[in-house]
Order: structure tokens, then sequence, then C-alpha cells
């Protein structure tokens, strides 16, 4: 449902209260009270067959009495009672219910199950059970048991521990910090994370979002929201339960370095989310972003009266990432000409401990004027030779006044170490964020710096994958499929080996061997060229050949060969009884003296699906533990960003006398294993250890992988299984217009970008006005990332291109609203293009995309003086009626099911 009556949970125009008591110490009884004092202004109704009156207000006894129906109803009423309240409100007409009764249970036969039936029946939204409550200040609703009400503010907080919640709340009123909305959500029987994200992410109020966060259950649900909501505003996520995955059995390395909240961190990343680890990070979080604070880069300047606080905040800074801003030979001089002789002359601006609030203003004003820092940190600590007060003032006056000078004014943090609440009340009446540590407050930066990044990484434009790499996924596909008919969970090596054909990876050659002097007899080739021999146990029954003596190295002869085979398979018995042993496999060893190992996989996560893993490899893998984890697809970008985060990606630089590893290759690789982790959703778990990687290339060794039967319900797409959607190629088309022109039609891809540069300048202003509805004179990259770069589970953007010449000459999109019933069109053709019948064959597509996708309708707003669009929209079968909002634009619309049912 989404965002479906998430507007009148957030701003009802009435409410009422069952299960309100008239006992001190009820929960009922609190949320009235929270609801009366907080200035709900609309009708309040009280339900309580046992009481004539409470607090004042009269009571009914059931909501059916009630002679209108309220938007929200909020429930208090003892767990077994909860179910009938539910469907009495879905009777009635009320838009949603907040669940505060915990203790109803969960999965079928529950009273939670009861009660979410009882609302989908009539589309009640559902918030809990088992919360806190919803405020909504702008709003005046208070429809919580919390301890306070807080002010008005831009900050939503969405919830799934009401102690958070609480917590948060109580310390946001003692920093004077509003709140925009405040969403404790329990149990999630109905609304969840999600859905909030995608309606906060919309809402005026909301400047910025934090989540507190136990558990996904609908990880593509999520993702596709968060990665909505990240690029409109900041969302800053803790997640708890970090150490709580437990060590499950895992099949291969990969699998066993995957745990779950390492999954969650990736996933976090890739939504562009800036994650925080405990209550003090999440509460330095809200200061900064209820002070509206941007930060644009990483390069901080400190200003201290004491160098020793300085210096442990430059440590802080590089421990975070961050980086201390050069000062240049200009705003040196500058300072010098103001400050004693004995200042530091680099950053930290040490301007000595006798420094009083006029040296403190001339520093500051000065540092704010240089171009070379992102934002200026302010450090005092407090001595008998200055007054910690007078300095505050001093600093927040310079503060509040280059706001007013400059359009995007400098961001200033301060951290007075040891002062009093008349000093915070100072800078929080100036709007400053403030902290009591230089620690903090580094980490504040640090928290908008790298949220400032991740935003700029979601923005950014991948390189192009090499044109040759096509993998051959139907007959991947077709391996995995026969073994799974066969009951097998473990592919083959040889079918290893033709999937990692199939993906182009390179590896090393393999011949099975049943009998120890059938494997001789195999080896004789790799002697005679002058190699030696690897000799593995084969056995469906033993993965972990080195584990039981199954993997024997560098064979130099026949006897040798037949030797090791003989006892290799006495030691594999020994050690695994009842395993079926069906011969051996012979290698040829591969001389790459300068390769470094490398694991490279796929394993299977609960909440999120297939993911990649990629680290240090060899026997010792799990016990170093170095590794980094992404969601599949992936692009190079994100593969060179998983190389970096590993420390063995300081091996694969140039050292001595080895060159540097081509990690192009490697990321290549990791790409190209992404892709199979899409493509083929059966395999669970894939490991390639080692993955050799030199200035050369790479070269798989040994693969594992695991593959199992979809488990999901008849009807799905195996896609489903991935948490982001992947590069949707089923929709690539073949067009021939009228006049032969041949065209071909894909779904947009972020490397796109610099193809749409000329398309646009080939397009008349007077077409870019009817489709942007305003001039458009620059086409900069925050212009075009916002083209083609698309999340594919909520929009579609169909290119034309032109077959002959390789250029755009249209684009047609779509995108749903967050209730996946409705989608909004726009189209654009190169001006000498159109009435060529382009337009007409893309609208088609971009229809049957949307009956696909299971909408309802498809819309659009058109200018009065675009005829032509007009024209078309008729012809289609569009009803066109006046925008009620907007004299100049008509609304069309087109019902995709009346088609569909007709």
């Amino acid at each position: 449902m989404s965002t479906y009556r998430l507007d009148r949970l957030l701003a009802p125009r009435s409410i009422a209260v069952v299960g309100a008591s008239p006992r001190d110490k009820s929960v009922g009884g609190a949320v009235l009270r929270n609801l009366r004092d907080g200035g709900f202004s609309g009708p309040l109704a009280v339900v309580n067959p046992a009481y004539a009156e409470i607090d004042g207000l009269p009571t009914v006894t059931s909501l059916s009495a009630l002679p209108s129906a309220p938007d929200v109803v909020v429930v208090t009423v003892p767990p077994q009672a909860v179910p009938q309240v539910v469907q009495d409100a879905a009777e009635i007409g009320a838009s949603a219910a907040i669940i505060i009764t915990a203790g109803l249970g969960h999965g079928p036969g529950s009273y939670a199950e009861a009660a979410n039936r009882a609302a989908r029946a009539r589309g009640l939204r559902l918030i809990g059970p088992n919360c806190l409550g919803v405020i909504a200040p702008h709003a005046g609703m208070n429809a919580s048991f919390s301890a306070s009400t807080p002010a008005r503010g831009s900050i939503a907080l969405v919830s799934q521990s009401g102690a958070v919640a609480a917590g948060l709340l109580e310390w946001a009123a003692r920093r004077n910090i509003g709140f925009s909305a405040l969403a404790s959500i329990g149990d999630q029987v109905d609304v969840d994370t999600a859905d909030l994200l995608d309606f906060l992410a919309l809402d005026r109020d909301t400047k910025a979002i934090l989540l507190y966060i136990e558990q996904i259950k609908d990880a593509r649900k999520f993702m596709s929201a968060a990665r909505a909501a990240a690029r409109i505003k900041p969302v800053v996520v803790m997640k708890a339960g970090r150490h709580s995955q437990g060590a499950r059995a895992a099949a291969t390395h990969t699998g066993a370095l995957a745990g779950s909240d390492v999954v969650y961190d990736a996933a976090f990343r890739r939504a562009g989310l800036l994650r925080v680890f405990d209550l003090a990070e999440l509460f330095d979080a809200a200061e900064t972003l209820s002070r509206g604070v941007t930060v644009k880069g990483g390069r901080l300047a400190i200003l201290t009266n004491g160098g020793g606080l300085g210096v442990l905040a430059i440590d802080r800074l590089v421990d975070l990432g961050g980086e201390p801003a050069q000062l240049s030979a200009a705003t040196r001089s500058r300072l010098d000409a103001v400050l004693p002789p004995t200042w530091s002359k680099s950053n930290p601006v040490d301007i000595i401990g006798d420094a009083d609030p006029a040296r403190y203003s001339a520093a500051l004003a000065i540092l704010i004027e240089d171009t070379d820092n992102d934002a200026v940190l302010v450090l005092n600590v407090q001595t008998a030779l200055g007054s910690d007060r007078e300095t505050a003032k001093a600093v927040a006056d310079v503060v509040v006044a280059q706001r007013s000078k400059w359009v995007h004014p400098k961001p200033v943090f301060v951290a007075w170490v040891g002062s009093g609440a008349d000093v915070a009340n100072t800078f929080t009446a100036a709007g400053i964020p403030h902290f009591e540590t230089e620690s903090d407050a580094v980490g504040a930066f640090m928290h908008r710096a790298d949220q400032h990044r991740a935003i700029r990484n979601l923005m950014r434009t991948p390189p192009t994958l090499p044109g040759d790499f096509k993998p051959d996924s139907a007959g991947a596909r077709r391996i995995v499929a026969q073994a799974i008919a066969e009951g097998r969970q473990w592919l083959t090596q040889t079918e290893a080996s033709a999937l990692m054909t199939a993906y182009d990876i390179p590896h090393t050659p393999i011949f099975i061997a049943t009998t120890p002097e059938d494997a001789a007899r195999l080896s004789e080739k790799i002697f005679k060229e002058g190699g030696a021999a690897a000799l593995k146990i084969l056995s469906p029954d033993i993965i972990h050949k080195s584990d039981v003596g199954g993997v024997r190295l560098n064979l130099e002869d026949r006897t040798a060969v037949v030797d090791e085979a003989r006892t290799m398979n006495q030691r594999a018995k020994a050690a695994v009884p009842n395993a079926r042993l069906e011969g051996f496999i012979v290698q040829p060893m591969v001389s790459r003296p300068n390769a470094r190992e490398l694991i490279v996989g796929i394993a299977d996560d609960a909440t999120f699906g297939p993911i990649v893993v990629f680290g240090q490899g060899g026997t010792a893998v799990e016990v170093v533990d170095d590794k980094t984890i992404a969601l599949p697809p992936l692009d190079l970008t994100l593969a060179h960003e998983m190389i970096a985060g590993t420390r063995v990606a300081r091996t694969l630089r140039a050292y001595r006398n080895t060159p540097a590893a081509n990690t192009d290759a490697i990321a290549l690789t990791i790409v190209k294993i992404a892709q199979m982790a899409c493509d083929i959703p059966e395999l669970r778990e894939l490991d390639i250890n080692p993955l050799l990687a030199d200035e050369v290339g790479v070269l798989a060794i040994d693969a594992r992988m695991l593959v199992k039967p979809l488990d999901r319900p008849a009807g799905e797409t195996p896609r489903t299984r991935l948490a982001i959607r992947p590069y949707p190629g089923q929709w690539e088309r073949q067009l021939t217009l009228a006049d032969g022109m041949r065209v071909f039609v894909r779904p947009v891809r972020p490397e796109d970008e610099p193809l749409f540069v000329p398309f646009l300048q080939a397009t008349t202003q007077e077409d870019l006005r009817l489709r942007f509805f305003a001039p458009i004179k620059e086409f900069g990259h925050d212009f075009l990332a916002r083209l083609t770069q698309i999340d594919y589970a909520r929009a579609m953007a169909l290119v034309a291109f032109e077959e002959k010449s390789g250029q755009i000459i249209g684009v047609v999109r779509l995108h749903s609203d967050a209730n996946f019933e409705e989608g909004e069109y726009a189209i654009l053709l190169r001006s000498d293009l159109k009435g060529r019948g382009l337009g007409w064959k893309m609208m088609e597509l971009i229809m049957e995309y949307g009956r696909a996708e299971g909408l309802k309708r498809i819309s659009g707003q058109v200018l009065h003086d675009n005829v032509t669009m007009l024209r078309m929209c008729q012809e289609l079968g569009f009803t066109i009626v006046q925008d009620s909002q907007d004299e100049s634009l008509f609304v069309v619309s087109y019902d995709l099911q009346a088609e569909k049912t007709g």
C-alpha cells in the first residue's frame, strides 16, 4: 500500500481514542492527555463503555456510535480486543489506526494477523502494534504516551523502538530541537519504514530523516524507498543488533564471510544513507541536521585557544577520513595581521590561551572567507584570562552575520569544553551546532561530509563495460537447471568451469579422471609441455578439499600422480567415511610468481538476497576476514570501491620488484560475478578461491557453486530475489519507422549521460520548454544524472537510438507513484524527427510497460500550446481535462486496466 492514507495519519482532521482510562498510569489516559495538551484542534472522541466521561470528555460505547468516522483511531485496549476494534474502525471508514497495545503475537493465528486482515479488507492503515505512537507537531497531534510533546521542526524520526524514540524526544527537548514527525512503528504489521520514507521524502515540512532499524522485512521495497529519499534529503540510519547474527553453518568461504550486519552496512551505503552506530552519534546527527547545516566536502579548519585540543581534533578528523584544511599564503598573511606572533601558523589555528572575544571574531571571519576549507570548527577551553560566555556570543555574532552576507554560508561547528548551559543556549539561539567535546564535533562534521559524498556517489556516472562482454546467460541457466532437476546442490567441477566460461572469467582448465591411472594418463600432456600437475579429490560430499588432504600440488611425473592419487583416496575415506569418491581433478600448475591470492563470490542473505563478496583469498580466508560486500547489480566504479575497501588492496599496488596487479581486470571479474547473481537466481553460493591477480590479469584456480530451486511463490519472477532491480534487458526493442529508419530502443543506463548532451543540443528551445515547462540553458551533470540514473523498481526511461549513427533521437519515461497504482509519463523527441511516427511507437511501448508493471493508470501534464502532444494523446485514447490548479496545463490520463479487461 505504501503511502496510501498516510496523509491522514500525519495530518488528521479528527481522532478517536479507544481504551482511554481515567487511571493515572494507564497508557490510554496518557495518550488522551498528550492529545489534549499537544494542541490538537479537531474533534477528539473517547471510546470506553465503562465510563460516561473521562477527563471532562464524554465517552461513547463503541466506534460505531460516533456521528462520523475519525481519520485516526488510537487503540490501547487489551490484545484480545484489538482485532474487533480494528474491524470496527475499518467498517466505519477510518483512515488509520495506531495500535499501541503490545502482546498481539506474530504470524498466522495471532491477534496481529487478525487485525491486519480486518484492516486490509477496507484499506485501513495500521501503525504498530507494540509502539510508542505517532507525533505530528505541525498538525498539533501527539498520539503517543511520550513524556513530552516536541516542538515543531524539520526532522522526522521513524523508529522500530519506542524506547529509542522516547529517548531522542527527551534529548531534543533539552536542545530546543523540533520535529516534523515522529513515528514509532513497532511490529510493522502494515506501515513500515519504507512506506514512511516514501511519504516523508516528499513532505515539505521534513528536511531530514532519522531512522532506527532493527530489521527490514522487504529489502527491495526498502532499498527503492531509501534510494529515492536519499536523493532528495539527508537520511541517517542506526541499525541495532550488529553482533547478533550468530554463527550459521556456511558451506563456502564466501558464505562464512557474509554476516548479517555487514550486509546491512553494504545496503545502507548503496542507498546513500549515512549510518551511525550509537545514540550519541544519532543525537549528534540530529544536532547538525536540525540546524540545516550543509557540508560540501571533508576539509575542516580548526580554530582553538588550546593547541592540545586542536591536535586531538585533527587526530579524530583523520581517523574518520576527513582532511585538515591547508592554509594558503594569503590566509596566513591575513591571520598574521590580527593574531599575536605566537599563533600556530598552521591548521589547527591555535590563537593562544589568552584569546579574547575580539581575537576569536577576527580569526573566525578570515577562516569563514577562506575557500580552501569546507567548514570551520571553533574550540574553546575556559581559562582565567577570558570569558567563555562573551567569547561564545562573539562567535555566534560572526556566524549569524555571514549568513546574511553569503547565499551559501560556511558551516561552523563549535565545542566549548566544560561550559555551562548559558553557553549552549547562546549557540542554540543562533542555530549553531554545538557539542560537548572536540571528538563529538568532528564526528558531526564528518557525518555531513559523508552524507554529501554518499549523495555524490549516487549521482555519479559509472564507466561503460567492455562491449565484448556478452555472457551466455541462457547456457549457464541450462546447466544450473539440469543440476537442480537431478536433485543436486553442488555443481560439478566441469559445470562450474562451464559457468565461468559462459561469463568470460579466465580459469585454469580441468580434466576429470576416474582412477589413479587415468589421472596419470591425463597428466602426461602437462608433463610433455614442461609443466607440473595439480591433483584434487573429486567428491560431491567434500567441499573443502584441502581440509581432508585432498589437494596435492607440483607433481612432476606419472609415478608421483599415481602414488598421490591412491594415498589421497585413503585419506578422504578416513576423513569422510560416507563420502562418494568419484575420482580426481587434474589441472596444470600455474606459474604466476607475482600473483596475489584473492577471493570473489556470491552469498545468499536472508534479507537482501544475493550479495557479492570480495577480499583476500587463500586457505586462511575466514581467519584473515578481509572482505567487502556489495549488493548486485554492480558497475566498474562500485567494483573498484569494493577493492579499495579491503586491506589486501594495498598489496595490489606495486612494491619492491613486484609490479602492480591489474585492478581493472579484478573489477571486471567482480562485475561479471554480480551479473551472474542477477541472471541465475538459483545460484545461492559461489566461491572463486583463489583468484590469482597480477600485472597480466586474473585467473580463477578453484570454484565451488551451490544451487537451489527458487522458493518464491509461483508467478513471481526470479529477479525478485534481488534487493536492487537490475537492468531490465527484456525491454530492448528493434523498431522500424514508416520511412524505413531503423531504431534501437532500450532502458536508459547511467553511462548514457554523455550521449544526452548532443541529443538535447539538437532539440529546439521550444521543444525543451514544452517538455520541462521551463527554458533549459545548461546541461550540467546534476541535471543529466536525474535523466540517466533511475531506480528500475519504480521508474523506466526508454531511450531510442538511430541504429546507423548510434545517436539518441528520443526518450520516453514513466515514474510510478509510491503506491504503484499510477505512473506519470513524459516524452521528448529530437526536433528534426517529429512527425515520423517515433513518438507514437514510444508511447505505445511505455504504455505496454505500464501494463506489465501492473499500473492502473498512466497520466501526464501537457502545456496548452503543446498541440502535437495533445493531438497524439487524443488519438491514443487518453482522457484530457483542464488542470484544476494551473490554467496553463491539461492533465491527460489513460486507464490501463480498463483496456486490459475490455
